[in-house]
């Protein structure tokens, strides 16, 4: 790379110099330099002026070294900047849109992973639940049948308490209905046995 830049830094001068020198002969062949013979072609309709031609072409070799210095190769330069800020965004952009796709890779992945996760979770409570239901109606049913125990004994009680007082009411109206048609006192302990067994017959008779 230096040695290419060497040769391309050392032209441009090499041009000028030979430009100027061929433009600055050419003016002095222009005023000093008038030959016979270019003046008959001149007179026959064939003007030829060396001094002219020369100095056009330093005028040339002047300024092609110019218009490359300040424009060709400023142009040239800007271009490449130009195209090597291309070359990055693209490159920027092809890394951001990588980028993008890993996150949106990612993305997916953690919904899908909380999904799962709140799927098991519900799944979790709801069978928590069921057992939890299954536990209170097991205790719910173990209650109801105490209680229905308990209500059996409470009502076979009553019954029995029952039945007690109206064998006593019994046998206290059938005594005081036979002391009134016979007149004589039957209130005792023999009588009053004999109506209750006799009222127990009836009611296993029944």
């Amino acid at each position: 790379m230096s040695n290419s830049s060497k040769p391309s830094g050392g032209s441009p001068i090499v041009g000028i110099v030979i430009g100027a020198v061929l433009m600055v002969g050419g003016m002095f062949v222009d005023k000093n330099f008038h030959p016979e013979f270019l003046e008959k072609l001149a007179q026959q309709g064939i003007p030829i002026e060396p001094g002219k031609v020369l100095a056009a072409i330093g005028v040339l070799l002047v300024l092609f070294p110019l218009v490359n210095l300040f424009f060709v190769k400023p142009l040239q330069e800007a271009i490449e900047n130009r195209t090597n800020e291309l070359d990055n965004t693209f490159s920027e952009v092809e890394n951001l849109r990588n980028e993008m796709t890993q996150l949106k890779s990612d993305y997916e992945k953690r919904i899908a992973a909380t999904e799962a996760e709140a799927r098991e979770k519900i799944q979790a409570q709801v069978k928590e639940a069921q057992t939890l239901r299954q536990t209170l109606m097991a205790e719910a049913s173990s209650k109801a049948d105490e209680l229905v125990k308990q209500a059996q004994v409470e009502i076979e009680r009553e019954r029995n308490k029952v039945l007690t007082d109206l064998r006593v009411h019994v046998v206290n109206l059938t005594l005081g209905a036979t002391e009134k048609v016979i007149g004589a006192n039957m209130d005792t302990a023999t009588n009053r046995k004999l109506i209750e067994e006799f009222i127990e017959k009836a009611e296993v008779t029944a």
